[in-house]
């Protein structure tokens, strides 16, 4: 009969791991220099707001073809040619009684 890993319901007393919390130094001529977990944080960030920046652009350039288009099909329905353009800005108050 196999012996099954020791899960929460089979801990023993017999099984269970002693750990002393003490820090272990080491020598200060053995550590190894070597590019730490930051970079690839870096180098991922970067090219995550890359790819967003260039998503972007092409969102925008998409938008700007399809309303071109829109409006070169709507040019096309109507009957007569368009002389003139005017806008105008409209600016509305809405006056209370005078006291």
């Amino acid at each position: 009969m196999e012996h099954a890993p020791p899960g929460p319901d089979r801990l023993d007393a017999d099984d269970a791991e002693e750990v002393d919390a003490v820090p272990v130094l080491s020598d200060a001529g053995t550590l190894d220099v070597r590019r730490g977990p930051g970079q690839a944080v870096v180098r991922q960030a970067a090219a995550v707001a890359a790819t967003s920046f260039v998503a972007g652009i092409a969102t925008v350039a998409l938008a700007r073809a399809h309303r071109v288009r829109r409006a070169r099909r709507r040019a096309r329905r109507t009957m007569a040619p368009i002389v003139a353009s005017r806008s105008f800005l409209v600016d509305v108050h809405l006056l209370g009684p005078r006291d």
